[in-house]
């Protein structure tokens, strides 16, 4: 352990202690901190498998914009990869979507070639909202 000779007054003050004063409201924002509302616009839908492509080779599966949104949903909610993979196949498992998801490798993959710009995630106490339209 380095500066051994001060650790004794190192860390003179212990961690505040909040108490909960109003446990109904405390345990209301606990509850709203899972709160999701995803909104998925048909033009995406209808845009998330690639075109056909008359280039030699296995043409893309899935489109540069079904690539970016997993990497949208990946910064604005701070998952892994494979999180993010299992997060789009669930949400659109609720929204009844039967469009393929990509996998993790996929989309590591196609990062390279994407020119995004920066994502700047929140952290407030409302529920998140995730609006997908193109």
């Amino acid at each position: 352990m380095p500066f051994k000779q001060t650790a004794d007054r190192r860390h003179k003050f212990d961690k505040a202690q909040f108490k909960v004063t109003n446990w109904s409201d405390y345990n209301a924002s606990l509850r709203r901190r899972g709160d999701i509302t995803v909104w998925i616009d048909e033009d995406v839908t209808e845009a998330w498998v690639a075109p056909v492509s008359t280039r030699p080779g296995r043409a893309a599966t899935y489109s540069d914009l079904a690539i970016e949104i997993c990497l949208r949903v990946k910064s604005v909610f701070s998952l892994a990869l494979r999180q993010t993979q299992g997060f789009v196949r669930s949400v659109f498992a609720l929204l009844d979507l039967t469009l393929p998801v990509p996998d993790y490798s996929t989309v590591s993959r196609r990062t390279a070639g994407l020119n995004l710009t920066q994502v700047r995630s929140d952290k407030t106490a409302g529920p998140a909202s995730l609006v997908i339209s193109f």
